[in-house]
C-alpha cells in the first residue's frame, strides 16, 4: 500500500493509486466502495458506462434483487457545468438533491480520520483540468442499500469511476 502524504501526487497514475488506496480497488463486492478506470473513445456515452460499472460492482446481487430494484434510485443528480473552476469537494458539498445529500459525507469520508486524504485524492483525480465531463449518480436497491457513483472523463478518454454503496 502506498503511503498517503499531505503533498499532491506527482502524476495522474499516482493520484489514481492514492484514490484506490482510500476507496478500494475494482471489485464486485456490492458493498463499500471501489475505483475503476477505463479508456473511452471520444463521444462515448458516459451514462451507459456508469451504468455498466454500477451493475458490475453490484455483481450477482443485480440478478438476485432484479434490475428494477437497482434502477429504482438511479438518477443523475449532478453534472459539472462547463466553464467552472473544478473543485470536486466544494461541488459535492453543494449537492442538495434529496437522493444524494445524505451520502455525500460518506463519499467524502467526512466522519473518519481519512477525510483529508479522501478529499485530497478526489481533488487530485477529478479536479484535473483535462476532466471535461463529470457526473454524479444516486444509486441503490430502493430498500437497504444506497450510495453514489461519481464518473469523470478526461479529454484523453481516461475515465475514472468511484462507487460508494452502503446500507
Amino acid at each position: 500500500m502506498m503511503p498517503l502524504s499531505s503533498e499532491q501526487p506527482a502524476s495522474r497514475s499516482e493520484a489514481l493509486t492514492v484514490l484506490q488506496t482510500v476507496y478500494g480497488q475494482p471489485s464486485q463486492a456490492g458493498f463499500g466502495s471501489a475505483v475503476f478506470q477505463e479508456m473511452l473513445e471520444p463521444g462515448s456515452d458516459l451514462e451507459s458506462v456508469a451504468l455498466r460499472y454500477y451493475q458490475h460492482f453490484v455483481g450477482p446481487q443485480w440478478e438476485q434483487f432484479g434490475e428494477a430494484a437497482w434502477m429504482s434510485t438511479w438518477k443523475r443528480v449532478y453534472v459539472r457545468p462547463d466553464g467552472i473552476q473544478p473543485d470536486i469537494v466544494t461541488e459535492l458539498q453543494a449537492i442538495a438533491n434529496p437522493l444524494a445529500v445524505h451520502y455525500v459525507p460518506l463519499l467524502l469520508l467526512a466522519d473518519t480520520d481519512d477525510h483529508a486524504k479522501a478529499q485530497q485524492a478526489l481533488a487530485a483525480v477529478f479536479d484535473d483540468s483535462q476532466t471535461t465531463n463529470l457526473s454524479l449518480y444516486a444509486i441503490g436497491d430502493g430498500a437497504a442499500m444506497s450510495g453514489l457513483l461519481l464518473i469523470g472523463c478526461q479529454t484523453t478518454g481516461e475515465t475514472t469511476i468511484l462507487i460508494s454503496l452502503l446500507d
